[in-house]
């Protein structure tokens, strides 16, 4: 059972830190539509 837990720990620690890895070095495209919208002054509170 101890041999369990420290696999799963393993498994699971290796899981969180290539996530953060994977996060951290990913190169997010930028947005290539621009979008404007036309927001109406009914929407605002006075």
């Amino acid at each position: 059972m101890r041999g369990l837990k420290k696999a799963l720990f393993t498994v699971v620690s290796c899981a969180i830190l290539g996530g953060i890895v994977f996060v951290a070095l990913w190169d997010v495209p930028a947005p290539s539509k621009t979008t404007e919208i036309t927001i109406p002054d009914s929407r605002f509170q006075q």
